[in-house]
């Protein structure tokens, strides 16, 4: 249903308008946030001459902020704002945020206003799109992976626009182009308003019993699934940490005569795959699901993570038996893999944590996806502290076996969602039931 309440409009290439209109969004808000932190580190150190130790702390002190304030937006937005609101002053509060990056004095209060709107923003924008879908339309489920292609779009042509932008002609123009992205992605959700879904009513501050017992049953299965993917992550995020190390050093990057591949375009290579996979695997799972063999969410993610353990393993094989330098080939060819088992996991977890959020609590869940988020990557910088001190081939093995736990833990917690499903939906509230039931039902 929209805001309206109207039947829902004609379908954008398959889907409802709505979700073109939360993709597009979404895609600026990536495109202005990478763009930024793509010059981030270079402009502290180029330009505002700072040491690089001092670049780094203010670095990981942003990037914690990001995901911390998530929890915080998320509880306003549904308490009081709306995700409508929060969406919009989030969106607002980062424009400008970016906006005063072009200004040197303003520095850190550009950061502030960041991370800020970024926590208002960030778990009111995907929260919407369960409210997109009856609750037992097949599409709903897959929706999520269709929004993480834009996520991935977004930072795909970010580096490459506002990077570019920022290297030749100055800072101030690369982060006036994440600027203006923030400002598109803004226009395009307020104009496209009636095409999203109504604002869910406000939780009671009381509940009946077995509501209450429901809610409990939800909320420790979210956060049993919630650190599971921390674990996933102390492996995943090693993509950007150890990974690059290993790409400088460990892999022949030359093709033909004399032409060596910069390190940077083999990360490029994760958001085209994005591109390239997640179509094939919605299709896969459409027939899947007309043959009633579709896996369960946690079924899913559980394979997702087994196959990033499976990209790892692969890469301690290859560390080990290539000597000091392996092909690139190889190095792309985890990529592949790695970004199968992404899809697999991630789009289908974010998707899992808003549409089993106890009513008017969409939000606040999550912004606990986004949190788990932060303490993957706090587990995977101190995983990869070990990288020094171990062979490139043990290390990468290590990771695998950390992926490979949280498949475990994911599938052990597969046979506890249909039982939450059970506990967790109240008769009173047939949307939310329904929608548990057709999610959970296999």
């Amino acid at each position: 249903m929209t805001s309206s309440g109207a039947p829902p409009a004609r379908a954008w290439f398959g889907q409802p308008p709505g979700l073109t209109i939360l993709f597009l969004t979404e895609m600026w808000e990536k495109f202005s946030f990478y763009g930024m932190r793509a010059l981030l580190v270079y402009y502290m150190t180029k330009q505002l001459l700072m040491p690089q130790a001092q670049a780094s702390m203010v670095y990981g002190l942003y990037t914690a902020f990001v995901y911390f304030t998530p929890i915080l937006g998320g509880v306003i937005a549904d308490r009081w704002l709306g995700r409508r609101k929060a969406v919009i002053l989030g969106g607002s509060i980062m424009a400008l945020g970016h906006f005063l990056m072009a200004f040197e004095p303003a520095f850190y209060p550009a950061l502030a206003c960041i991370a800020l709107g970024n926590g208002f923003f960030l778990p009111s924008l995907p929260s919407q799109i369960g409210g997109l879908y009856a609750p037992d339309d097949p599409r709903r489920v897959r929706a999520y992976n269709v929004y993480y292609v834009g996520v991935n779009l977004g930072g795909f042509l970010a580096p490459l626009v506002c990077g570019t932008l920022g290297e030749l002609y100055g800072w101030h123009y690369g982060f006036a182009a994440a600027g203006i992205g923030m400002v598109a992605g803004l226009t395009i959700y307020i104009l496209g308003g009636r095409h999203l879904p109504a604002e869910e009513p406000r939780p009671a501050c009381r509940g009946d019993g077995p509501r209450r017992r429901g809610d409990l049953r939800l909320f420790l299965l979210l956060l049993g699934v919630g650190l599971a993917v921390v674990v996933f992550r102390g492996a995943y995020e090693q993509t950007g940490n150890t990974l690059a190390l290993w790409a400088d050093q460990g892999v022949d990057r030359g093709v033909g005569e004399g032409f060596v591949i910069p390190m940077t375009w083999f990360q490029s290579l994760n958001p085209l795959l994005v591109f390239v996979l997640t179509p094939l695997f919605l299709a896969h799972w459409a027939r899947l699901e007309r043959w009633g063999r579709e896996p369960s969410p946690l079924v899913k993610m559980s394979i997702g993570s087994g196959g990033v353990a499976a990209a790892f393993l692969m890469l301690a094989v290859v560390a080990g038996t290539s000597g000091p330098s392996a092909s690139w080939l190889w190095l792309a060819a985890f990529f592949v893999v790695l970004t199968a088992g992404e899809l697999y996991i991630l789009p289908v977890g974010l998707g899992l944590f808003a549409r089993l959020a106890p009513a008017g609590m969409a939000a606040t869940a999550v912004a606990g996806w986004f949190l788990a988020a932060f303490a993957g990557n706090l587990l995977a910088g101190a995983l990869g502290a070990f990288w020094s001190r171990l062979d490139p081939a043990v290390f990468f093995a290590g990771m695998g076996g950390v992926a490979a736990i949280a498949a475990a833990v994911l599938l052990a917690l597969a046979p506890w969602a249909r039982g939450a499903e059970d506990a967790g939906a109240p008769p009173a509230d047939e949307d939310l039931k329904s929608g548990l039931e057709r999610t959970f039902r296999r």
